[in-house]
């Protein structure tokens, strides 16, 4: 903890390290010393060692063959060379394969996961090698750098006396960033983790400078969580060559000189002062608000209670003034269908009326026939007996070739009364006071025709009189039956 402490207060600090193969991945995890280890440099302990046990294993083969000749040339039955040769050769083998297995294990290594190997040849950059196992046959090829490619490598560069836009030098400013390195054979080839340290700080400063040059001493503690983009880009831009990237900054802390404290201390009281009198008068004014509220809600609480009165004492007489227009809507209404009643009596009445008044015409106009049928019968029969007992006139032709001397005129005159004698006997009712009855049969008959014809007349007005009553009784009876409110309606 302390340790963190020292290097956040002093600021990061960056280098490279020469460490062996078992050590490289605590280096750029844990760094060295409290500095960042980005970049480890492996010790190559293969070196050409194992060509030793190759040059041996020549040797002895070299030797066993030169003992190979030797027994071929030398006396036949003598073996010792041939018991010397096959140890030497089978030592010479072994030294070989030493040499080989010992030539195989120091070619392997093993790149760790989230680093980049950067391979050489002859001292030459040649490539790279991904994280895993690779094997390096060729003899002098080498493994110079292990660059952390994949960790975001925290970096704090605090800046002291800074100046402000009215030239007043800051206490510091502390800045933070996260880089990683993209590129790992431009950054070993360009500047190296010592010089990027050197070069990273500088472009901090200067950024940070930049930044607290536009900013007035007052608002210095704004710095503090603002908005660094142009910041971040202003360092990518400068770093991007080395193979750098920026992946995040801010500004954690800002500390301003102690005199500038005390009185950025006094304005801190003095506004919190303000605040706590602005708070007291908030509250002040929100009681008073309040109690204004709650007067206006008791306001509102008569008001609405005065407004429900009017509106109960307005509805009670919109109901009553709507009873008493129901009321009298049904008085009218009652007095309409009283007057449609009486309407339609009247009018059922005068149709009534009309009918039998049709109907009596009908039978006044059949009976008028027939009573003038009747008394042309009978004027017929009186006709027909005044003309049995009327005289007939007897005509004597005196024209064409007869006697016309008034002897003959004499004789004639006194043949009539006796042809008027024979007459009379066979008519009894022209002589001897024949004409008094004829007159009284026939004044007898007049009187029955006037009486038939009366009697007929009171006949018909009896069947009028007789069809009103019906009529008034049957429209009483509709009348008692209700039919004249709203029955007749329907109809």
């Amino acid at each position: 903890m302390s340790q963190t402490t020292h290097v956040d207060r002093s600021g990061s600090s960056i280098k490279e390290s020469l460490a062996s193969w078992s050590d490289i991945a605590r280096l750029l995890r844990g760094g060295d010393d409290g500095a960042l280890v980005p970049v480890v440099i492996p010790r190559d302990s293969r070196g050409l060692l194992w060509t030793i046990p190759i040059w041996f294993g020549l040797f002895a083969l070299f030797s066993a063959l030169i003992m190979a000749i030797r027994r071929d040339a030398a006396i036949a039955g003598d073996s010792v060379y041939l018991v010397l040769s096959i140890p030497t050769v089978i030592v010479g083998l072994l030294s070989i394969a030493l040499a080989m297995m010992w030539w195989w294990r120091s070619s392997i290594v093993e790149i760790e996961q989230g680093t980049t190997g950067v391979l050489t040849r002859y001292g030459a950059v040649v490539g790279t090698l991904d994280p895993g196992r690779h094997y390096l046959w060729h003899p002098w090829a080498r493994v110079d750098f292990v660059v952390d490619t994949s960790t975001e490598i925290p970096y704090s560069a605090p800046v002291v006396a800074c100046p402000t836009h009215e030239n007043v030098p800051l206490k510091s400013i502390e800045f933070f960033l996260k880089f990683r390195i993209t590129d790992a054979v431009r950054f070993v080839r360009t500047i190296g983790a010592s010089n990027f340290d050197l070069v990273l700080s500088n472009a901090v400063q200067d950024a940070i400078r930049q930044r607290s040059r536009q900013v007035r001493t007052e608002r210095a503690y704004d710095l503090r969580g603002s908005d660094v983009a142009d910041m971040q880009d202003l360092l990518n831009r400068q770093l991007s060559r080395y193979g750098v990237r920026i992946m995040g900054c801010n500004i954690p802390d800002v500390q301003l000189p102690s005199q500038y404290q005390q009185h950025m201390a006094t304005r801190e009281r003095v506004a919190k002062e303000l605040v706590a009198y602005e708070q007291e008068w908030e509250l002040t004014r929100k009681r008073r608000i309040d109690t204004l509220l709650m007067d206006i809600e008791r306001s509102k609480k008569t008001r609405d209670a005065k407004i429900v009165e009017v509106n109960a004492a307005l509805n009670k007489a919109r109901k009553d003034v709507a009873q008493m227009l129901e009321e009298q809507e049904t008085e009218a209404q009652r007095v309409r269908y009283e007057i449609e009643t009486r309407g339609r009596a009247d009018l059922v009445a005068a149709q009534n009326e009309a009918k039998a008044q049709r109907r009596l015409a009908t039978s006044y106009r059949d009976n008028r026939a027939v009573l003038q049928y009747e008394l042309a019968r009978r004027r017929l029969d009186v006709g027909a007996r005044l003309a049995e007992h009327a005289p007939q006139p007897v005509v004597v032709r005196t024209d064409g070739g007869g006697d016309s001397s008034a002897l003959s005129t004499l004789l004639l005159a006194q043949l009539l009364p006796s042809l008027g004698g024979n007459r009379s006997e066979r008519r009894p009712g022209l002589n001897g006071g024949g004409d008094g009855s004829g007159a009284d049969s026939a004044a007898e008959t007049l009187q029955q025709v006037h009486g038939s014809v009366s009697a007929a007349a009171d006949r018909q007005q009896r069947l009028s009189e007789t069809y009103q009553r019906e009529q008034q009784e049957a429209m009483r009876r509709q009348f008692e039956q209700g039919e004249g409110y709203g029955r007749g309606t329907d109809r």
